[in-house]
């Protein structure tokens, strides 16, 4: 019996960015879900350490697959390579992403590229890749990881921030063409998530997180599973009727107001 409120038993998801922090959380909460895995990133030993973890806590199959998904060549191999393991791909998460710190004026192109290569192209790459599979599934979905940065933009950021931006708008374009085939595409935006290495930057950087959460309405940064339930339920069929959105998972709307409400 599943251990999360979400039944995806016989189901096959592909996890990229599945090796550690946000991606690790979310491919073992679809695992407790009752699907079977696919991990791909550029670090086979997180993947591994990751894969060894859900089989060893949920019994499910998960299948490595070392990729750079800002590769179209690599994520078409992805795919492939998961649908010659399990005949069959419903899920997709397209959380692979990073960001590169660098004021607009002196950013090199190239950082530019790398960033939208990565959290932009990538999903393109892949969602293309799957959708004939997605689309036999009869229940296909995919869910787009974006941040708050592409909600507001982040100064220092820029790149990420456009890409984000950009990832929300391909899942709308996306659900819109392919609804009609039976694939539904979200996308979840986390803000201030306290994953083990944000943690390990906010100590070597000495950056008070919680000081900078005290703007937010719940007072405190994210935990990864909190994203992970957000992810899983738009992929499960809890969420059969929602397509083209995009859910923030960041502590709440960051407004200022006029007078003394507390």
């Amino acid at each position: 019996m599943s251990s999360t409120p979400y039944e995806l038993t016989g189901r096959v998801a592909v996890v990229t960015g599945g090796g550690t922090g946000i991606g690790a959380c979310i491919a073992l909460l679809l695992a407790e879900a009752g699907a079977d895995l696919v991990l791909a990133g550029r670090r086979v030993e997180p993947l591994e350490k990751t894969a060894g973890k859900i089989r060893d806590q949920t019994g499910r199959r998960c299948l490595v697959v070392p990729t750079d998904v800002r590769d179209a060549a690599q994520a078409q191999r992805l795919i492939d390579r998961a649908f010659q393991e399990f005949g069959r791909i419903d899920i997709l998460i397209n959380n692979a992403g990073k960001g590169s710190h660098a004021p607009l004026r002196t950013m090199p192109p190239a950082t530019w590229n790398k960033d939208v290569a990565l959290n932009l192209s990538a999903a393109f790459y892949c969602a293309q890749a799957a959708y004939p599979h997605l689309k036999a599934s009869g229940r296909g979905a995919i869910v787009n990881i974006s941040s708050l940065a592409g909600v507001h933009g982040t100064m220092g950021v820029s790149a990420y921030s456009a890409a984000k931006a950009g990832l929300q708008q391909f899942t709308r374009v996306a659900a819109a063409e392919w609804g009609p085939h039976g694939v539904r595409v979200n996308c979840v935006a986390p803000g201030m998530i306290a994953t083990e290495l944000a943690q390990q930057g906010w100590a070597k950087t000495g950056f008070d997180a919680m000081g900078a959460c005290q703007s937010f309405p719940l007072r405190r940064p994210g935990r990864p599973e909190e994203v992970a339930h957000a992810v899983v339920f738009l992929a499960s069929d809890t969420a059969s009727y929602i397509t083209g959105e995009t859910l923030t998972v960041g502590g709440g709307p960051q407004l200022k107001g006029m007078i003394d409400v507390g």
